[in-house]
Protein backbone atom coordinates (compact mmCIF):
# COMPACT_ATOMS: atom_id res chain seq x y z
CA UNK A 1 0.00 0.00 0.00
CA UNK A 2 1.15 3.76 -0.74
CA UNK A 3 1.66 4.89 2.89
CA UNK A 4 2.08 8.81 1.75
CA UNK A 5 -1.52 8.93 0.03
CA UNK A 6 0.54 10.48 -3.08
CA UNK A 7 -1.84 12.85 -5.12
CA UNK A 8 -2.12 11.80 -8.63
CA UNK A 9 -3.83 13.69 -11.57
CA UNK A 10 -4.95 11.47 -14.25
CA UNK A 11 -5.71 12.76 -18.03
CA UNK A 12 -7.61 10.99 -20.56
CA UNK A 13 -10.76 11.98 -22.44
CA UNK A 14 -12.10 8.15 -22.73
CA UNK A 15 -13.29 7.58 -19.41
CA UNK A 16 -13.18 4.01 -19.13
CA UNK A 17 -9.46 4.46 -18.80
CA UNK A 18 -10.13 7.30 -15.70
CA UNK A 19 -12.30 4.58 -14.54
CA UNK A 20 -9.77 1.82 -14.18
CA UNK A 21 -6.71 3.68 -13.39
CA UNK A 22 -8.51 5.27 -10.44
CA UNK A 23 -10.07 1.40 -9.17
CA UNK A 24 -6.68 0.18 -9.28
CA UNK A 25 -4.69 3.41 -8.41
CA UNK A 26 -7.24 4.20 -5.15
CA UNK A 27 -6.53 0.16 -4.20
CA UNK A 28 -2.78 1.44 -3.44
CA UNK A 29 -3.67 3.89 -1.60
CA UNK A 30 -3.25 7.16 -4.00
CA UNK A 31 -5.65 9.99 -4.13
CA UNK A 32 -7.02 11.02 -7.37
CA UNK A 33 -8.35 13.67 -9.45
CA UNK A 34 -9.25 13.32 -12.86
CA UNK A 35 -9.27 15.22 -15.78
CA UNK A 36 -10.63 14.78 -19.64
CA UNK A 37 -9.06 17.35 -21.53
CA UNK A 38 -6.14 19.26 -21.68
CA UNK A 39 -7.22 22.72 -20.57
CA UNK A 40 -8.89 21.14 -17.27
CA UNK A 41 -5.73 19.12 -16.81
CA UNK A 42 -3.55 22.22 -17.09
CA UNK A 43 -5.61 24.46 -15.07
CA UNK A 44 -5.72 21.69 -11.80
CA UNK A 45 -2.31 20.99 -12.36
CA UNK A 46 -0.98 24.51 -11.99
CA UNK A 47 -3.63 25.36 -9.28
CA UNK A 48 -2.68 22.13 -7.11
CA UNK A 49 0.72 19.86 -5.86
CA UNK A 50 0.26 16.80 -6.99
CA UNK A 51 3.29 14.17 -6.79
CA UNK A 52 2.41 12.78 -10.28
CA UNK A 53 0.74 13.35 -13.58
CA UNK A 54 -0.65 10.42 -15.91
CA UNK A 55 -0.96 12.42 -18.69
CA UNK A 56 -2.88 11.24 -22.50
CA UNK A 57 -0.88 12.18 -25.21
CA UNK A 58 -3.83 12.69 -27.14
CA UNK A 59 -6.83 15.03 -25.87
CA UNK A 60 -9.39 17.34 -26.98
CA UNK A 61 -7.97 20.97 -26.95
CA UNK A 62 -4.74 21.34 -26.57
CA UNK A 63 -2.98 17.93 -26.48
CA UNK A 64 -0.86 16.00 -23.93
CA UNK A 65 2.69 17.35 -25.46
CA UNK A 66 1.57 21.25 -25.24
CA UNK A 67 0.20 20.21 -21.67
CA UNK A 68 3.40 19.25 -20.43
CA UNK A 69 5.17 22.23 -22.27
CA UNK A 70 3.05 24.70 -20.25
CA UNK A 71 3.62 22.58 -17.11
CA UNK A 72 7.41 22.55 -16.94
CA UNK A 73 7.51 25.89 -17.24
CA UNK A 74 6.19 26.33 -13.69
CA UNK A 75 6.19 22.97 -12.37
CA UNK A 76 8.55 19.48 -12.43
CA UNK A 77 5.79 17.41 -11.12
CA UNK A 78 6.79 13.81 -12.84
CA UNK A 79 4.51 13.34 -15.66
CA UNK A 80 4.09 9.42 -17.16
CA UNK A 81 2.88 9.95 -20.64
CA UNK A 82 -0.25 7.51 -22.06
CA UNK A 83 0.55 7.30 -25.92
CA UNK A 84 -0.88 4.74 -28.60
CA UNK A 85 1.38 2.11 -30.92
CA UNK A 86 3.22 3.68 -33.46
CA UNK A 87 3.58 7.08 -31.83
CA UNK A 88 6.98 7.13 -31.30
CA UNK A 89 7.85 10.26 -33.00
CA UNK A 90 5.73 11.78 -30.27
CA UNK A 91 6.60 9.96 -27.51
CA UNK A 92 10.46 11.84 -28.43
CA UNK A 93 8.52 15.02 -28.63
CA UNK A 94 7.08 13.87 -25.08
CA UNK A 95 10.97 13.34 -23.44
CA UNK A 96 11.82 16.67 -24.74
CA UNK A 97 9.18 19.01 -23.13
CA UNK A 98 9.92 17.03 -19.87
CA UNK A 99 8.00 13.75 -19.65
CA UNK A 100 9.71 11.03 -17.74
CA UNK A 101 8.29 7.66 -18.93
CA UNK A 102 5.61 6.47 -21.34
CA UNK A 103 3.25 3.61 -21.60
CA UNK A 104 1.65 2.49 -24.15
CA UNK A 105 -1.68 1.34 -24.98
CA UNK A 106 -3.26 -0.91 -24.44
CA UNK A 107 -1.65 -1.15 -20.92
CA UNK A 108 -1.75 -3.24 -17.94
CA UNK A 109 -2.61 -1.10 -14.99
CA UNK A 110 -0.22 -3.65 -13.04
CA UNK A 111 2.52 -1.73 -15.14
CA UNK A 112 1.58 1.38 -14.74
CA UNK A 113 1.39 1.08 -10.91
CA UNK A 114 4.59 -0.34 -11.39
CA UNK A 115 6.20 2.90 -13.20
CA UNK A 116 4.81 5.20 -11.01
CA UNK A 117 6.39 3.60 -8.03
CA UNK A 118 9.60 3.84 -9.13
CA UNK A 119 9.29 7.32 -10.21
CA UNK A 120 7.81 8.09 -6.65
CA UNK A 121 10.37 6.28 -5.21
CA UNK A 122 13.38 8.05 -7.44
CA UNK A 123 11.40 11.43 -6.81
CA UNK A 124 12.06 10.77 -3.22
CA UNK A 125 15.48 9.99 -3.23
CA UNK A 126 16.04 12.78 -5.63
CA UNK A 127 14.45 15.08 -2.91
CA UNK A 128 16.87 13.60 -0.49
CA UNK A 129 19.67 13.84 -1.95
CA UNK A 130 19.35 17.39 -2.84
CA UNK A 131 19.07 18.42 0.70
CA UNK A 132 22.41 16.48 1.34
CA UNK A 133 24.44 17.27 -1.53
CA UNK A 134 22.99 21.12 -1.59
CA UNK A 135 26.71 22.47 -1.71
CA UNK A 136 28.02 19.84 -4.55
CA UNK A 137 28.94 21.00 -7.61
CA UNK A 138 30.61 19.33 -10.12
CA UNK A 139 33.57 20.09 -12.19
CA UNK A 140 35.15 19.47 -15.66
CA UNK A 141 36.90 21.90 -18.07
CA UNK A 142 34.32 22.35 -20.37
CA UNK A 143 31.05 21.23 -18.10
CA UNK A 144 29.97 22.64 -14.98
CA UNK A 145 27.11 20.56 -12.81
CA UNK A 146 25.77 23.29 -10.06
CA UNK A 147 23.64 20.41 -7.87
CA UNK A 148 22.29 22.61 -5.47
CA UNK A 149 20.50 25.09 -8.19
CA UNK A 150 20.26 22.21 -10.42
CA UNK A 151 22.10 24.33 -13.55
CA UNK A 152 24.23 22.82 -16.01
CA UNK A 153 26.91 25.12 -18.10
CA UNK A 154 28.86 24.13 -21.00
CA UNK A 155 32.09 26.66 -21.45
CA UNK A 156 30.35 28.80 -19.83
CA UNK A 157 26.98 28.91 -21.02
CA UNK A 158 23.60 27.70 -19.70
CA UNK A 159 21.77 24.66 -20.58
CA UNK A 160 18.37 23.88 -20.47
CA UNK A 161 17.44 20.17 -19.49
CA UNK A 162 14.33 18.62 -18.56
CA UNK A 163 14.38 17.19 -15.07
CA UNK A 164 15.21 13.60 -16.32
CA UNK A 165 17.72 14.84 -18.70
CA UNK A 166 19.52 16.51 -15.51
CA UNK A 167 19.32 13.61 -13.31
CA UNK A 168 20.78 11.30 -15.83
CA UNK A 169 24.04 13.77 -16.69
CA UNK A 170 24.54 14.45 -12.97
CA UNK A 171 24.50 10.60 -12.78
CA UNK A 172 26.89 9.81 -14.94
CA UNK A 173 29.22 12.79 -13.93
CA UNK A 174 29.56 11.54 -10.81
CA UNK A 175 31.19 8.56 -11.45
CA UNK A 176 33.48 9.67 -14.89
CA UNK A 177 34.79 7.03 -16.72
CA UNK A 178 32.80 4.56 -15.10
CA UNK A 179 30.53 2.65 -18.29
CA UNK A 180 26.63 1.85 -17.32
CA UNK A 181 25.01 -0.34 -19.06
CA UNK A 182 21.37 0.53 -20.27
CA UNK A 183 19.89 -2.11 -18.19
CA UNK A 184 21.95 -0.25 -15.08
CA UNK A 185 21.19 3.53 -16.35
CA UNK A 186 17.19 2.16 -16.07
CA UNK A 187 17.54 0.58 -12.55
CA UNK A 188 19.52 3.81 -11.18
CA UNK A 189 17.99 6.92 -13.16
CA UNK A 190 14.52 5.55 -13.37
CA UNK A 191 14.29 2.89 -10.90
CA UNK A 192 13.13 0.33 -13.10
CA UNK A 193 14.16 -3.22 -12.17
CA UNK A 194 11.97 -4.20 -15.23
CA UNK A 195 9.41 -3.06 -17.43
CA UNK A 196 12.10 -0.89 -18.77
CA UNK A 197 11.99 0.54 -22.44
CA UNK A 198 15.76 0.55 -23.21
CA UNK A 199 14.81 3.17 -26.29
CA UNK A 200 14.18 5.24 -23.18
CA UNK A 201 17.25 5.51 -22.09
CA UNK A 202 19.02 6.33 -25.84
CA UNK A 203 16.50 9.13 -26.25
CA UNK A 204 17.68 10.70 -23.22
CA UNK A 205 20.93 10.34 -24.15
CA UNK A 206 20.62 11.29 -27.78
CA UNK A 207 18.64 14.33 -26.54
CA UNK A 208 21.57 15.00 -23.89
CA UNK A 209 24.25 15.29 -26.35
CA UNK A 210 22.28 17.84 -28.92
CA UNK A 211 21.91 20.17 -26.08
CA UNK A 212 25.20 20.09 -25.15
CA UNK A 213 26.31 20.26 -28.46
CA UNK A 214 24.43 23.54 -28.99
CA UNK A 215 26.50 25.24 -26.66
CA UNK A 216 29.93 22.65 -26.38
CA UNK A 217 30.82 20.27 -28.91
CA UNK A 218 33.74 19.22 -26.15
CA UNK A 219 31.26 18.74 -23.44
CA UNK A 220 28.84 16.93 -25.57
CA UNK A 221 31.88 14.15 -26.85
CA UNK A 222 32.24 13.58 -23.01
CA UNK A 223 29.04 11.00 -23.45
CA UNK A 224 30.34 8.65 -25.27
CA UNK A 225 28.54 5.33 -26.32
CA UNK A 226 30.40 2.06 -25.53
CA UNK A 227 29.52 -0.29 -28.06
CA UNK A 228 28.03 -3.11 -26.73
CA UNK A 229 27.86 -2.08 -23.28
CA UNK A 230 26.44 1.10 -22.84
CA UNK A 231 27.20 4.65 -21.60
CA UNK A 232 29.86 6.56 -19.48
CA UNK A 233 30.86 10.35 -18.97
CA UNK A 234 34.65 10.51 -20.31
CA UNK A 235 37.06 13.30 -18.96
CA UNK A 236 39.85 14.07 -21.07
CA UNK A 237 43.22 13.39 -19.31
Amino acid sequence: MNELGNRILVVDDEERIRRLLRMYLEKEGYVIEEAEDGETALRIALQHDFDLIVLDLMLPGIDGIEVCTRLRQSKATPVIMLTAKGEEVNRVQGFEVGADDYVVKPFSPREVIFRIKAILRRSSATAFLSKELTASNIVFPHLVIEHDAHRVTADGQEVNLTPKEYELLHYLASSPDKVFSREDLLKDVWNYDFFGDLRTVDTHVKRLREKLNRVSVEAASMITTVWGVGYKLEVAK
